[in-house]
């Protein structure tokens, strides 16, 4: 923690949970004052502010792998 009492900004390639978007993502770079963070396993990345940010816990990144894999598993392949 730094002496403004704020805590450090995470660093790329740290796991965090959004709180905004209550989603869980890995940073991949900083865009401005924001971060830009990808799904865990994959996929469109987003914006986050790094105020609305914090480390994700082994089970939070557990579950978001185990609910991205479902749902992926769910889509149908085209027919053809």
């Amino acid at each position: 923690m730094t002496g403004t009492g704020r805590s450090p900004q995470p660093a790329i390639g740290d796991t965090v949970r959004d709180t905004r978007h209550n989603r869980i993502g890995v940073v991949t770079d900083r865009l401005g004052p924001y971060l830009r963070l990808r799904p865990l396993t994959g996929g469109r990345e987003w914006d986050a502010d790094p105020a609305h940010t914090k480390p994700a816990t082994p089970p939070e990144v557990l579950r978001a792998r185990l609910a991205e894999v479902n749902a992926r598993s769910l889509k149908r392949p085209p027919s053809g």
